[in-house]
């Protein structure tokens, strides 16, 4: 294995960068186990390498607890990304952990389905269930 510092030193301060408090509110049926679905086909963020723009399809899927998310704020939430050069992993994963901070659901799975570039499609999936 051969690791590229060059590509370790663009990512080194990603889970610092600062981003828009996502908002939410009070579930009025926490005892019910809906799953809600957002999808959202107009993410854009940087490659790290080339600063050139990538474009994804993010589908979140989740089961509220307490609280449920504001969809405005999540918007301008995701928008913040659009100057940000982060891996698609990365992205995906920055995504789930801030989504999970701020509304505590009891499971919730996200799919990031990003615009082929070079001819490659990434797909990047990851699932939060709480204990």
């Amino acid at each position: 294995m051969k690791l590229s510092k060059e590509y370790d030193r663009l990512q080194k301060n990603i889970r610092k960068v600062k981003k828009p408090p996502i908002e939410v509110w009070s579930n009025k049926y926490p005892d019910k186990k809906c799953i809600v679905t957002i999808e959202i086909s107009e993410f854009t963020c940087l490659c790290p390498k080339t600063a050139l723009p990538d474009f994804a399809t993010i589908i979140i899927k989740y089961i509220p607890d307490k609280y449920c998310v504001e969809l405005k704020s999540f918007k301008y939430y995701l928008l913040s990304y659009r100057n940000v050069g982060i891996f698609h992993e990365h992205a995906i994963n920055r995504i789930l952990d801030d989504f999970v901070h701020a509304c505590h659901p009891r499971w919730t799975n996200i799919i990031g389905e990003f615009n082929p570039r070079g001819g490659i499609k990434t797909t990047v999936t990851r699932e939060y269930k709480r204990k």
